[in-house]
């Protein structure tokens, strides 16, 4: 495993341009929220981190990770920087792992097309809670931080 571990939200700030300015909406599903909420917190510290205002940073709660691209295309009618979707689908006994992962990484992708902002892709695809876990806070450190991070990025390289 390529991640094993290392904890990939280590960044340096000076690698990172300064949000000031800048608004994103971060779009949160509430299922399997005991780890959503860790990757919610974790982008949000990092966003106020980088200078974002936290009165310019909106969160919008959806049912599950299959909603995240419904709630990112509500999300941008507040004409945010970036849009941060995060969520976590951790494989279970059937096929509906693969199908709610799969729709998930096309509509954000098709998202990216349509609109004129990034809209990062945030969404934890793991095989067990353990994984989810370190990803979310644990040993890997926090998907929510590099999702932050990449979507301060590519407001910038937007702008």
């Amino acid at each position: 495993m390529a991640t094993k571990n290392t904890n990939l939200s280590s960044f340096n700030m000076e690698d990172v341009p300064n949000a000031k300015g800048f608004s994103f909406g971060i779009v949160v599903s509430e299922w399997n929220s005991n780890i959503t909420n860790n990757l919610y917190k974790g982008a949000f510290d990092a966003l106020v981190e980088c200078g974002v205002n936290k009165e310019d940073i909106t969160k919008y709660d959806v049912p599950g990770s299959y909603e995240l691209v419904f709630g990112a295309k509500i999300a941008s009618k507040k004409n945010p920087d970036a849009i941060i979707c995060l969520g976590s689908v951790i494989q279970g006994e059937t096929k509906h792992f693969d199908f709610v992962c799969n729709a998930v990484a096309m509509g954000i992708k098709d998202l990216n097309i349509r609109l004129d902002i990034p809209v990062i892709f945030g969404v934890l695809t793991d095989d067990n809670i353990e994984q989810a876990v370190n990803r979310s806070g644990g040993k890997h450190g926090n998907k929510g931080v590099e999702s932050a991070i990449t979507a301060i990025k590519m407001a910038d390289l937007n702008k």
